[in-house]
């Protein structure tokens, strides 16, 4: 039986990551950045697949775990009737290759232990050939990859896999260093292991100490916007939504997708969230990921992209895999990157406006590349698209897609009168309100008092909380009150909000899924800006309480299940963490910030 997704820690260097379980095992490990073919394991701690445990052989052993103050280095205390150790686990920093470091550190008396190295490549389906180049290092080689494991602890072979028992005594520390290298170049050098983890506490505290607070709330927050650090691509400035690929929705169910890829909707709520911390450097590192991802042929934009700005993620399915907890297919590439969004172009002109306001460079370039996106996004708002769920049962009219539609425009209008920058702004003007009132007319149902999932229906979207966030209609305005009525009264579950019900077949796939973390947090932020800060506190509260034990959330949380589910750690439900925080906390609201309403529930009303 596999670990909860809630068991695991992350680990990572900024431009790959592994997660550990809380029994010490490494179950996931892409090298040589996020969104490569895993060559150590495929899925977290499924059968046959890729691990490396390192764990004491009592089986009494008592663990406990945490993160080395604001760094991302594991430290977990394991105590036995003989004595005590520390594993302390970490990525140094990247330098000309990637390593994961873990030193056992005796404490008292002698622990005995066990390491069983197994390595797969290839998501799971190829084995390497291993051999012993010197006596304290083993190598792995199959095809392009190469990994190394320098220890002086002797390992033995048994069947497919490489162990050893050891023992560490108070004083001692005992190291291993896993090295990943292409198989034609030579080895990667070793490193000085206890040098590494002053370095890497060092990076790790030396970026902590940016952050501006967050009030009560500043130790999550802060951890929060390390783990955003760390699955943010260094050399390009993408952030991956998530380190993983086919972590269910629905335990047992086909709703399985791989997040490692970077979406364009998480871009402006991404930018408040670093630019408010304290983090301009990060912030202006995924402008640029952005506008270098986006550039090109108008029509050809894309709902998300590979970590450098591929274009091609095809998908396809591994049917060796069982899957995690047998939920199938397991799948690799994301068709999703193919479909219509039209929210994206609303989310891009968000993000590069907020990136003028904020002081982040702009350049002309920059102006006319977002001039040529409006002008595609006029010949096609009115067609019907997938949505920002991605759904899989044909286009429709999604009500939120064509509320970003009309953030495009606003937001292009509101830079030609700030900046004075060229444009058709009396046609934009005219464009934006021909979008608002088809949004009000056909989007809002009045027998439910709600805005609805897309045009005609009568499902409701968790989505259309962020219609008083963008600035579509003011929080004080009846029709965005009714809209968290309903929401709270029919898509909550134990105090959490479901994106929609996918229960009624609609999206195009069978099954059920938990409460989205991301759409409980805009509710809270919806909350604050209507007043009810009380209520906003304990949503807020509640959430926090559903992180792990070394503060990271999944995508979703299985209400029934009492567990974290979907990919993880992910970035979004962290992302809205960090603004949450920040619209409780900050007189200057991420909420106001995007929207553009004034402090105060009502704010200006929208032309209806």
């Amino acid at each position: 039986m596999p670990a909860r997704i809630e068991d695991y820690a992350l680990l990572g260097d900024c431009e790959t990551a592994a997660l550990v379980a809380r029994d010490g095992s490494v179950d996931w490990l892409c090298w040589p950045r996020f969104d490569s073919p895993a060559c150590f394991s495929a899925l977290l701690g499924s059968e046959g697949n890729g691990r490396w445990l390192i764990a004491p052989l009592d089986p009494q052993a008592r663990r406990t775990r945490h993160y080395r103050g604001h760094t991302l280095i594991l430290e977990t205390e394991i105590e036995t009737g003989e004595g005590a150790a520390t594993l302390i686990e970490f990525m140094p920093p990247r330098g000309t290759t990637s390593d994961l470091v873990r030193l056992v550190s005796g404490r008292r008396g002698e622990v005995r232990l066990r390491t069983e190295l197994i390595i797969r490549f290839d998501y799971g389906s190829l084995v390497p050939w291993v051999t012993r180049p010197a006596p304290d290092t083993l190598r792995a080689i199959c095809g392009p990859d190469m990994l190394f494991l320098r220890t002086p602890v002797p390992l033995r072979g048994e069947g497919k896999t490489s162990v050893a028992e050891f023992s560490v005594r108070a004083g001692e520390v005992v190291p291993f260093v896993l090295s990943y290298g292409a198989s034609h170049l030579p080895p990667p050098r070793p490193i000085d292991p206890l040098a590494a983890l002053t370095a890497t506490e060092a990076y790790w505290n030396n970026w902590a100490r940016r952050f501006k607070g967050a009030g009560r709330w500043s130790e999550p927050v802060l951890r929060s916007l390390i783990t955003l650090k760390a699955l943010t691509y260094r050399p390009t400035g993408g952030i991956v939504a998530a380190p993983t690929m086919a972590l269910p929705e629905q335990l047992g169910g086909p709703r399985n997708w791989d997040y490692r890829y970077c979406w364009l909707r998480d871009a402006t709520f991404t930018l408040l969230a670093l630019m408010n911390a304290g983090y301009h450097e990060e912030a202006r590192a995924w402008r640029g990921w952005l506008l270098r991802a986006v550039a090109g042929d108008s029509s050809q934009v894309q709902i998300m992209y590979g970590l450098r700005g591929e274009r091609r993620l095809t998908e396809w399915e591994a049917p060796w895999l069982a899957g995690y907890e047998a939920s199938r297919p397991v799948r690799v590439g994301n068709a999703a990157a193919e479909q219509l969004q039209l929210d994206i172009y609303g989310e891009t002109m968000d993000a590069l406006h907020h990136a003028r306001e904020t002081g982040l460079s702009a350049s002309n370039d920059d102006w006319t590349l977002q001039q040529e996106l409006l002008a595609h996004l006029e010949r096609i708002w009115e067609q019907p698209d997938e949505g920002i769920w991605e759904v899989r049962g044909g286009a429709r009219h999604f009500t939120y897609s064509k509320v970003m539609a009309w953030v495009a425009f606003d937001r292009c209008i509101r830079a030609v009168e700030r900046y004075r920058l060229p444009g058709p702004v009396q046609h934009w003007r005219e464009l934006r309100e021909k979008i608002h009132q088809q949004v009000c007319a056909q989007g809002f149902d009045a027998g439910l008092g709600s805005f609805v999932q897309s045009y005609g229906a009568r499902q409701l979207d968790a989505s259309l909380l962020l219609m008083p966030l963008v600035g579509f209609l003011p929080p004080g305005d009846a029709r965005v009150r009714g809209t968290v009525q309903a929401i709270e009264t029919h898509l909550m579950v134990d105090g959490f909000v479901r994106r929609y019900d996918t229960r009624s077949g609609h999206d195009g796939l069978p099954g059920d899924e938990g409460a989205f973390l991301a759409c409980s947090f805009w509710l809270a932020d919806n909350l604050v800006l209507t007043g009810r800060r009380a209520d906003a506190e304990r949503l807020y509260e509640r959430l926090l309480s559903l992180r792990n034990d070394v503060g990271l959330l999944s995508e979703e949380y299985h209400p029934h299940e009492r567990r974290l589910i979907g990919n993880f750690p992910q970035a979004l439900s962290h992302i809205a963490l960090v603004n949450t925080a920040h619209n409780l906390y900050h007189e200057s609201k991420p909420a106001q910030q995007r929207s553009g309403q004034p402090s105060g529930p009502d704010g200006p009303a929208a032309a209806a």
